[in-house]
């Protein structure tokens, strides 16, 4: 039997992200988010949901981009470091060790350390209450080239992604069917 409790935002599994942006100069931020997704298949779009009090938040809705950069359990320690403290009192890449890569298609860099990147212009934003919601067109995918199978796609099972359950990182485990 279930019981009702208080409603929450308690979807679980989330994909957990490290979301890098920049601002007019070209200098770099780093955010940890977990309430993101995929919105449109055709043309591929992410959404990424965040507050309006955050430093990235007005860095992406000035300059219109942002990557997404899908870390791995290698970087847990960074990942969370990079959620914990703000960009506008910390360089982040400087501190957490993480080293930024040119993007092909937008400002904000990719991160070397994270396997997949999406790099995205945003299209929409739309005000939700105590997160807005990005809407970002992929524009570019990167992948490390040893997650490609033979047919050039990324085999997950090689990614080492977690994700986030509002209690911590979790270790994704194996495909099930």
């Amino acid at each position: 039997m279930k019981t009702e409790i208080k409603p929450s935002s308690l979807l679980y599994p989330c994909p957990v992200v490290l979301v890098t942006c920049a601002d007019e100069t070209g200098r770099p931020n780093i955010i940890t988010l977990a309430w993101v997704g995929v919105v449109c298949s055709d043309p591929p779009m992410l959404g990424v949901a965040i507050r309006p009090s955050r430093y990235s938040y007005g860095l992406i809705e000035r300059t219109g981009e942002f990557v997404v950069n899908i870390p791995t359990r290698d970087i847990v320690g960074q990942t969370d470091f990079c959620g914990e403290v703000s960009g506008r009192d910390v360089d982040k890449f400087s501190k957490s060790g993480l080293t930024p890569e040119a993007s092909s298609k937008v400002t904000p860099p990719l991160i070397k350390e994270c396997p997949v990147s999406l790099e995205c212009k945003v299209k929409d934003k739309i005000r939700l209450g105590s997160h807005d919601l990005f809407i970002g067109e992929v524009v570019s995918l990167h992948a490390d080239e040893n997650l490609l199978d033979s047919g050039g796609n990324i085999d997950f099972s090689k990614t080492g992604a977690m994700t986030y359950m509002h209690v911590g990182y979790w270790e994704i485990g194996g495909r099930l069917k």
